[in-house]
């Protein structure tokens, strides 16, 4: 597979070293310094493009690949407002689109368990649920995607909670997030379920970024030669 990678910072670089490894080609390396190369010209050469950049390129970027008709997996948060644009031209060229907040394989089994574990804990009104996200400094939006995807799953199935909200919050239907940026941390993420008797806590740690490019990698290989909309759940095949 031959793979355009939109954004060459730390994660750009760990995908490009996890593909090789997996027998791809890396044939685009769009940053800051070459963005002018992102068009029709450099973009055939790749079957798929991977972007990793910042909340307020993604948009262009993941448009300019779908219009000129590459499937995208896109990593980057905090574009959730604009993403239906995305959907809707990926429909229009025919070709796929796979957006995540966390492509780490043991983040997405850590969701399924979050669900659960929200619906189990849903008319339980002694218990008060809370998220903390840790993430290292360069990390610019906050809280992370995967925070808010946690908090939303949360929100789906406990009916008492109505919003959540960036922490300290004293509102009882609000699920409060703490974002905690520290260096050299590459996410955790914690949920709390805490009453006046116990605690249950479930929590992942990401050890390295390789967890979060292997996944990339992996929706990559799967979206190749599809057309549609995919997530996480249909590369994995736990839907």
């Amino acid at each position: 597979m031959k793979i355009a990678l939109i954004g060459y910072g730390k994660m750009g670089q760990t995908i490009e070293r996890l593909a090789v490894q997996r027998g791809h080609e890396i044939v685009l390396r769009i940053s800051t310094t070459n963005r002018h190369e992102l068009d029709a010209a450099h973009l055939k050469m790749a079957d798929v493009a991977i972007e990793f950049t910042r909340p307020e390129s993604a948009k262009e970027n993941v448009l300019q690949c779908l219009s000129c008709g590459i499937s995208v997996v896109s990593g980057t948060t905090g574009w959730n407002e604009t993403i239906n644009e995305a959907i809707h031209a990926a429909n229009h060229h025919n070709v796929a689109f796979l957006h995540a907040s966390n492509f780490s394989i043991g983040v997405n089994i850590f969701f399924e368990v979050n669900k659960l574990l929200a619906t189990l804990m849903n008319g339980r009104g002694e218990y008060n649920a809370s998220i903390v996200e840790t993430h290292h400094t360069q990390k610019k939006d906050a809280p992370s995607g995967t925070a808010i995807t946690i908090a939303e799953q949360i929100l789906e199935r406990i009916t008492n909670l109505k919003q959540w909200q960036l922490a300290p919050t004293d509102a009882s239907n609000t699920l409060p997030i703490t974002a905690h940026r520290t260096e050299n941390v590459p996410g955790t993420h914690k949920i709390t379920y805490s009453s006046p008797i116990d605690n249950i806590d479930i929590i992942h740690t990401a050890h390295s970024r390789d967890g979060f490019a292997l996944g990339a990698i992996m929706a990559a290989e799967y979206i190749n030669g599809k057309k549609g909309i995919y997530t996480m759940q249909d590369v994995l095949g736990i839907k």
